[in-house]
């Protein structure tokens, strides 16, 4: 009887041209995957990603499903799968989940972080695990310039070209920075929103780079929203700072403090919005965004 399997995945990118699959000379993690699972399973099966990300970006913990007739437990396939593949890429958890699962349509909310090495001297570690500015950067400029981006815009302004997604409209419902706990001269950009357009993260991190050195101005994000211009935003931050981070699920929801932070129109389950927001509840639809992703 086919089943449906739900992976946890960790890897770092830096040696691959992405998520997606391409030329058999192009190496991804969606082809490692399928070429493991074929071996383990005995069969071949397309494995679909909740996001895109792009060439040298990593993941703490992207989520893919595949459809099976293996009788392998589901909690055991993750090992098994492991044992095929390179030692950066990893599955962290596998499990059985329904039929209709979707990956990708049924995330309610996703995590990335940007990690910019901030000092004059570059890193023989974080080479290609933080983008690396050498300009003194001050945070707090950084930050009142993030807040414009908080809520719902058109993001036109941080889209790349050639992205997929049918609108422009995302909803940031929390954008951070702060300095890292693991290295000193480490500053995180963490976003959590409702999904991302191609290059979105990595554009928003170039431009508040930018005004963290003085080049830009706060107050000049509002202008760069309303331009609706690629051209009027900041340059692509390296894709090697990129984490995603986390992936929410009906069953796998933000922890409290994130939820609520969440509109109840942004939610498919009435129990999810009631158990951050006591009292009555609308109707709560989910949005139906197409997901570009970094």
């Amino acid at each position: 009887m086919a089943r449906k399997i739900r992976l946890l995945i960790e890897y770092e990118g830096t040696a691959y041209y992405g998520w997606q699959m391409q030329t058999p000379e192009r190496v991804t993690i969606q082809a490692l995957l399928e070429e493991a699972v074929r071996r383990v399973t005995g069969g071949f099966s397309r494995v679909h990603g909740a996001g895109r990300t792009d060439a040298g970006v990593h993941a703490f913990g992207q989520v893919a499903t595949f459809i099976t007739e293996c009788r392998i437990p589901g909690p055991q396939i993750a090992k098994a799968l492991n044992t095929q593949l390179p030692r950066d890429v990893c599955v962290l958890k596998s499990e059985d989940v329904e039929m209709d699962f979707d990956a990708r349509r049924h995330a309610r909310g996703k995590i990335y972080q940007y990690h910019i090495l901030n000092r004059d001297i570059r890193s023989g570690l974080l080479r290609h695990r933080a983008g690396h500015v050498r300009e003194a950067l001050d945070l707090e400029r950084m930050r009142q310039a993030a807040r414009h981006l908080q809520g719902e815009h058109d993001f036109t302004s941080f889209q790349a070209a050639g992205c997929a997604a049918k609108h422009a409209v995302r909803y940031i419902y929390k954008l951070d920075l702060a300095r890292a706990n693991f290295h000193p001269d480490v500053i995180v950009l963490e976003i959590f929103a409702t999904a991302y357009l191609k290059h979105m993260v990595r554009n928003i991190a170039g431009t508040l780079i930018e005004v963290g050195a003085g080049r830009r101005e706060p107050e000049d994000l509002a202008a760069i929203l309303a331009a609706k211009d690629r051209r009027a935003a900041g340059q692509t931050a390296a894709p090697g700072g990129l984490y995603l981070v986390k992936i929410f699920y009906l069953d796998d929801p933000p922890p409290p403090e994130l939820m609520r932070l969440i509109p109840p129109s942004h939610l498919l389950k009435r129990d999810l919005y009631r158990a951050a927001h006591p009292g009555p509840v609308g109707d709560a639809t989910p949005p139906q965004d197409d997901d570009g992703d970094d």
